[in-house]
């Protein structure tokens, strides 16, 4: 089955919708009925597709958007963070379950990495700049000399 190559709009919201959603353009060009992420990009950089440029700029807003709550989904959910074991003389306990936790660690600080770089006015470090000593001015006065003199 070949992958459609040509721009519909109806395309073009489903990828923006997925986007928004949080998928990857990857994840997305990776399904039959979708066109390759090659045709995409071509899509983005041709002029008579300005609509669909801004659509994707947008899309791509909720998507920083959308990483953020899942964030706070991740932090909050601590479902697998205590897993059961059986002690030698066959009695359970609950210890902690490390990679769970450090796979929610690394997941979190992904989606942080990748929203500081997608939006980093919205979501980028602040820097606190401190400027401290003294500013000179100098005034330079030119002196234009005559040729013929």
């Amino acid at each position: 089955m070949a992958r459609p190559s040509s721009f519909t709009t109806k395309t073009a919201d489903i990828i923006c919708q997925r986007i928004s959603d949080g998928q990857s353009l990857r994840e997305i060009c990776r399904n039959d009925d979708m066109p390759d992420k090659a045709t995409v990009m071509r899509w983005l950089g041709n002029e008579k597709q300005s609509a669909f440029r801004d659509q994707y700029a947008r899309a791509r807003d909720a998507q920083v958007d959308h990483f953020a709550e899942e964030i706070l989904e991740i932090s909050d959910d601590g479902s697998n963070d205590w897993m059961e074991r059986k002690l030698p003389n066959g009695e359970a306990t609950e210890v902690i379950n490390h990679e769970h936790i450090a796979r929610s660690k690394l997941r979190v600080d992904a989606r942080k990495w990748l929203m500081s770089k997608m939006a980093p006015k919205k979501y980028g470090d602040k820097l606190d700049l401190e400027h401290s000593g003294a500013v000179e001015i100098k005034r330079i006065e030119r002196v234009i000399v005559d040729p013929k003199d």
